[in-house]
């Protein structure tokens, strides 16, 4: 992780750019953080990584939930898989 100011980045750019391939680049303004350089491949890591954290909550979010349960060969005959 690196820390540049706004003015450095806007002066630096295409070296903000491609430190954010191996690390995350902090950018701040006065101060205090207002942004953050990550590389696409990150991002997208990121993003899956929080995708799959949802999916882990809705999971557990409907396991968690009171009622009859409906048994997998109906569920799967109601969306016609049989």
């Amino acid at each position: 992780m690196s820390i540049v100011s706004v003015a450095d980045a806007r002066n630096h750019l295409s070296d903000v750019i491609a430190r954010s391939q191996n690390e995350a680049v902090f950018i701040e303004r006065r101060g205090r953080r207002a942004a953050v350089v990550v590389s696409p491949e990150q991002y997208e890591r990121m993003l899956e990584a929080l995708e799959d954290a949802e999916d882990v909550a809705a999971f557990d979010e409907a396991m968690a939930e009171e009622g009859p349960s409906i048994p997998w060969a109906q569920v799967k005959s109601d969306l016609g898989w049989m």
